[in-house]
């Protein structure tokens, strides 16, 4: 085995995600997915607290939306900062070339309890990570809080239709979910 080899978060996320699905997540092991990906226990560990944290990256997606939030026009309304933020993460996060992962992995999500568990708490993140960045852009707090649930809300929408359709670029469908939210919501 090599000492080095390039994308091993990449290659721990597929070889997990592979074996979650064909095994069971319970029925998985760190070495399973260590030597699926061609990998060491040791390099998993490197890259992950645990077997869980292999579907759920960090705090990478909160940083892309709240950077984008931060970075939006001057201007503009606090769910449209949300919307810019949605647009950035479709074209960093939820490309063409993730939509086979991103649907295996919401299935894989979708049959085990623990990890619906940690997907939720997920979400917080995200929307904790959007109220911030809404209330650095000086909104205050009470609608910070809104425009964030009700993007997150949006999001999620948008998450569930893109893995389940596809074709539909990422941004479309958040644009089309968050422009229904607004609606239900009469704003």
């Amino acid at each position: 085995m090599a000492r080095w080899e390039p994308n091993a978060p990449e290659r721990l996320s597929k070889a997990a995600l592979e074996l979650f699905a064909e095994r069971g997540y319970e029925n998985t092991t760190v070495i399973d997915i260590a030597q699926r990906a061609g990998l060491t226990k040791s390099t998993f560990f490197r890259h992950f607290q645990d077997k869980r944290e292999v579907l759920f990256g960090g705090g990478t997606l909160a940083d892309v939306l709240a950077g984008a939030i931060v970075a939006a026009p001057e201007g503009v309304a606090p769910l449209e900062a949300v919307g810019c933020a949605m647009d950035t993460a479709g074209r960093e996060a939820f490309t063409a070339e993730r939509h086979e992962f991103s649907t295996l992995r919401r299935s894989v999500i979708e049959a085990h309890p623990e990890l619906r568990e940690r997907e939720a708490l997920k979400g917080l993140a995200l929307t904790a990570a959007m109220a911030g960045a809404l209330r650095q852009r000086g909104v205050p707090e009470v609608a910070a809080r809104v425009a964030a649930q009700l993007g997150a809300l949006a999001m999620r929408i948008a998450y569930e239709r893109w893995s389940d359709a596809g074709g539909e670029e990422f941004g479309e469908a958040a644009r089309r979910a968050l422009d229904e939210v607004r609606a239900a919501v009469g704003s």
